[in-house]
């Protein structure tokens, strides 16, 4: 035999013993959990989940779930599960999760709870992004998913009133409000900073109507005041006023300081971020 067949033979045999070392590794890693009994399977994922790894918890309740189809621990292992992905910022997967457990066990003692999870997922949605890393206002962002939450949340406080979970998903509730009704305000706003006069006493309007004692109710009284102004109407004006002068005499619009809008300066700089005539507020 040949120094060059011999070298050839012993790269043959090398690479045969690297790819089966690779493919056992493979199906080691695969097969990990295979046989293990539910409890210990369920009992891994706990710990994963006790120590923050979100990821091998959501791993390992993904393999009881395939190999013990059925069973308290299958479905204790699908709430986990929806939890653990929520925790890791996976939303959509989270939101699925949790979406699959209800059609499947719509009277589950934990119902409650997973329609409560399914309103903090989506109230968590892109906040990460637009709020840590813009600062830019949640209110002004695509409201889709926040109304989702609301609704979400909506389900505990109405159907489950004496869940846990009910007192803080009705608190969280007031919270989506305001953001609800900021939005309108600052659409509101816009709509008055540019002489729109009719749009923006049309969504001040709406803001009273839909969102009563919101957060925002006086700011959208000042601003129907200063939107009747506009248009000339000092009767509906003054009547604002009133009203105004009696539920927030400090408000800064009797003072003829508000709205106190960002200067123009502002949006020649790039890095600036947005701001609202509310910010000051």
């Amino acid at each position: 035999m040949t120094l060059r067949s011999k070298s050839l033979r012993l790269l043959a045999m090398l690479l045969i013993v690297a790819f089966a070392g690779a493919g056992c590794s493979r199906f080691k890693d695969k097969d990990a959990d295979e046989g293990v009994p539910v409890e210990q399977l369920y009992e891994k994922g706990h710990r994963s989940m006790t120590n923050g790894n979100w990821s091998g918890a959501e791993t390992t309740y993904k393999r009881l779930v395939a190999q013990y189809p059925y069973g308290p621990y299958t479905e204790q292992a699908l709430v986990e599960t929806a939890y653990a992905q929520y925790k890791s910022g996976k939303h959509d997967d989270a939101i699925s999760s949790i979406d699959r457990f209800l059609r499947t066990y719509p009277t589950h003692k934990n119902t409650a709870y997973m329609y409560y999870l399914r309103g903090l997922t989506n109230s968590s949605r892109d906040t990460v992004f637009l709020q840590k890393v813009w600062s830019l206002d949640a209110s002004r962002r695509d409201l889709a998913t926040p109304l989702q939450a609301f609704n979400d949340f909506s389900i505990v406080a109405d159907r489950y009133p004496n869940s846990r979970y009910a007192a803080d998903a009705r608190e969280r509730m007031r919270g989506l409000r305001d953001m609800f009704a900021r939005h309108e305000l600052d659409t509101a706003l816009y709509y008055l900073r540019r002489g729109a006069y009719v749009a923006a006493s049309e969504r001040a309007r709406f803001l009273l109507e839909t969102y009563p004692q919101s957060k925002y109710q006086n700011d959208a009284v000042a601003t129907l005041a200063a939107a009747y102004e506009g248009l000339g109407n000092e009767s509906l004006a003054a009547d604002a006023k009133r009203v105004l002068q009696l539920n927030d005499p400090n408000h800064p619009f009797l003072a003829g300081k508000w709205p106190d809008y960002p200067s123009n300066w502002r949006k020649l700089n790039p890095f600036a971020g947005e701001k609202s005539a509310l910010d000051n507020r």
